[in-house]
C-alpha cells in the first residue's frame, strides 16, 4: 500500500508495429484522467445516482412512519431541502480541494490519513460492491419478471444476470470514459420520462377529480398522531432516496471547468430531483389510497396495472432501466474512490493507475466489479446493506464538520463558493437529530456498523502507517504490481503542475502579509 514516487509522470510506451505488421493504435502524448465530462453529464451523474429503483419501488417507507399523505409529501419536500443543503457544502469542498474521491479526499485533507482510511475502508470493503449488488439483483429480478409471471425468478438466473450486468458495463467503463458517460446520459433521460409519464398520469386522475387522499381534510387525517421519532424515521427513508447527491464530487478532476460546472450541476439536479420526487408521490396518491400503497412492494408496478392496462409492463421496464444506469453509475464513481485511496498511498499503487490509450482506470474498475460479485456469492446483502447505511450517513456529518472545522484551520485559502455558516449549521443539527434517533432505535446495526468501521484501524498502522515492513513485502508488491501492469496495460497518470500547485496567493498590502484569498 505504499504512495507513488515521482518517477510516475513519466512513463514507457512500446512502440512499432505489431508481428503481423499492423500499426499499434496510437497511444497519447499525456496519459492522464480526461476531462470528458461537461455540465449535461455532471447533472446526469447526479440525477443518475439519485434516481434509483426506490422511488419506482418503495416509497411506502416514508407514508408508513409519517402517517399521513400530507406529511409524507412535506418530508419529501425537506428531504430535497437537507439534500441541497448538504450539497451546497459538498459544492464548497470540491472547488476549495478540487481531487476526486469525494468525502475520503476531503476528510484525508482535513482530520489526516487515519480518518480518511477508515471511510475509504468501509467504502471499497463492504459499502459500495453491496449497493451495486442490491441495484444489480433489483434489475435482473424485474429483467427476469415476465419470464416467471407467477414466482420469484430462480436464484442462480438472478444471481447470474446481475454478474453479466455487472461484467458488461465494467467492460464499458474499461473502454471509455465517454462512452460510460453517454450511457447514463441516456439511461438518465429514460428515468425522467418514465417519471414523466408516471406524473403526466396522476395529473389526469387530478383533472378528473380523483384527488380524495390529496385533499387538505383527509390529507393530514391519521389514526394516530406519529411520534418525533416516527417522523425522524420517515426523513431517514427520504434521505436514503436521495442518497447520491454527492457522487459528482468523486469524478471532480473529469469535470470540464469544476469551478464552474461542478456547483452549477448541483444547482439545476438537487432542485428538479425534489420537484420530480414531489410531484411523483402525488401521482400515486392521486390513484392509489393510502391502504393500497402500504401494502405494495413495488408501488411503481401498482401504479401501472391499475391505470396503464395494457402497457403496464412499461413500469417494470422503467424500474429495469433506472437500474442499469445506478449500476453503471455506481461503478463509475467507486472506481474513482478506489483510484483516488491508492494515489493518496492507502490503497495498493496498481489501483491509482490507468490505460496508456483509453486513460481509465482499470485496476480499479476491476476491484470494484469482483468486489460486487463476491457480495453476490455471499447472498447477505440486504443485512449488509443496513449495517453500511449508518456509516454513509456518518461520513455526511463527518465531512460537512469538516468544512467547519477547515475555515477555522485555514481562513485564508482560496474558496471560489463559500456558502453562508447557517447552511453547515442547519445541515449538522439535522444530522445529529437524526443520527441520535438511529442508535436508539437500531444500537444494534449502528454498532455493527462502526465496528466494521473500526477494523480498518489496525489494517492502516500495518498496511499503510508501517514503513519498515521487511524486504521481502516490498519485493512481492513490487513484483505483484509489474505483473499488474503488463496485464492491464496500465501506468501512472501524469500530473498537470496546476494540478499539483497550490492556490493562488495574494498580499494584502496594508498589512504587508501574504494570504490566501477567496476572491482572485
Amino acid at each position: 500500500m505504499e504512495g507513488q514516487s515521482g518517477s510516475r509522470s513519466t512513463c514507457s510506451r512500446p512502440r512499432g508495429t505489431e508481428p503481423d505488421g499492423r500499426k499499434k493504435k496510437k497511444i497519447p502524448d499525456r496519459v492522464t484522467l480526461k476531462k470528458e465530462i461537461g455540465l449535461l453529464s455532471a447533472c446526469t451523474i447526479i440525477i443518475g445516482n439519485i434516481i434509483g429503483s426506490g422511488i419506482f419501488i418503495s416509497p411506502k417507507g416514508v407514508l408508513e412512519h409519517s402517517g399521513s399523505v400530507g406529511l409524507a409529501l412535506v418530508v419529501w419536500v425537506l428531504g430535497g431541502c437537507i439534500a441541497a443543503l448538504g450539497s451546497l457544502c459538498y459544492a464548497e469542498l470540491g472547488v476549495t480541494i478540487p481531487k476526486s474521491g469525494g468525502d475520503y479526499s476531503y476528510v484525508t485533507e482535513i482530520f489526516g490519513g487515519l480518518m480518511g482510511f477508515l471511510l475509504l475502508w468501509s467504502a471499497v470493503l463492504i459499502m459500495y460492491p453491496t449497493t451495486l449488488a442490491v441495484i444489480a439483483l433489483t434489475f435482473s429480478s424485474y429483467v427476469l419478471q415476465p419470464v416467471f409471471p407467477d414466482c420469484l425468478p430462480p436464484y442462480m438466473a438472478t444471481r447470474m444476470l446481475s454478474a453479466t450486468c455487472l461484467l458488461l458495463l465494467t467492460w464499458v467503463n474499461c473502454s471509455s470514459v465517454r462512452m460510460a458517460t453517454r450511457i447514463q446520459d441516456v439511461f438518465t433521460v429514460g428515468k425522467l420520462l418514465a417519471l414523466g409519464l408516471i406524473i403526466l398520469v396522476g395529473l389526469v386522475q387530478i383533472v378528473g377529480g380523483n384527488y380524495e387522499a390529496l385533499a387538505p381534510p383527509g390529507a393530514f387525517s391519521w389514526d394516530r398522531a406519529p411520534s418525533v421519532g416516527q417522523i425522524a424515521l420517515a426523513f431517514l427513508q427520504a434521505s436514503f432516496a436521495f442518497s447520491g447527491w454527492n457522487f459528482l464530487n468523486y469524478v471532480t478532476e473529469e469535470v470540464v471547468d469544476p469551478r464552474r460546472n461542478l456547483p452549477r450541476a448541483i444547482y439545476i439536479s438537487i432542485p428538479l430531483v425534489t420537484f420530480v420526487y414531489t410531484l411523483t408521490n402525488i401521482a400515486y396518491f392521486s390513484s392509489m389510497s393510502p391502504e393500497e400503497l402500504l401494502s405494495s412492494n413495488a408501488v411503481a408496478v401498482t401504479f401501472g396495472e391499475k391505470l396503464l392496462g395494457a402497457f403496464s409492463v412499461v413500469m417494470p421496464i422503467s424500474v429495469a432501466l433506472s437500474t442499469f444506469g445506478g449500476i453503471n453509475g455506481y461503478l463509475f464513481t467507486a472506481s474513482r474512490l478506489c483510484f483516488s485511496g491508492a494515489r493518496e498511498g492507502h490503497l495498493p499503487s496498481l489501483l491509482a493507475m490507468i490505460h496508456c490509450q483509453s486513460c481509465t482506470p482499470i485496476p480499479a474498475l476491476l476491484v470494484c466489479c469482483a468486489a460486487t460479485i463476491v457480495i453476490l456469492c455471499i447472498g447477505e446483502t440486504h443485512n449488509l446493506i443496513n449495517y453500511v447505511s449508518f456509516i454513509n450517513y456518518l461520513s455526511y456529518g463527518v465531512t460537512i464538520a469538516g468544512l467547519l472545522f477547515y475555515r477555522w484551520k485555514r481562513p485564508g485559502l482560496y474558496r471560489p463558493i463559500k456558502v453562508t455558516l447557517l447552511v453547515p449549521v442547519c445541515y449538522l443539527m439535522f444530522w445529529a437529530l437524526l443520527l441520535g434517533f438511529s442508535l436508539y432505535s437500531e444500537p444494534v446495526v449502528c454498532g455493527v456498523g462502526l465496528v466494521i468501521m473500526l477494523t480498518g484501524v489496525p489494517v492502516y498502522f500495518l498496511g499503510v502507517h508501517w514503513k519498515k515492513r521487511p524486504k521481502c513485502i516490498y519485493n512481492f508488491i513490487e513484483r505483484a504490481t509489474s505483473v499488474g501492469q503488463s496485464l492491464c496495460f496500465v501506468v501512472f497518470p501524469q500530473l498537470d503542475p496546476v494540478e499539483v500547485s497550490g492556490p493562488p496567493e495574494w498580499t494584502d498590502r496594508a498589512s504587508g502579509r501574504s494570504s490566501l484569498s477567496a476572491h482572485p
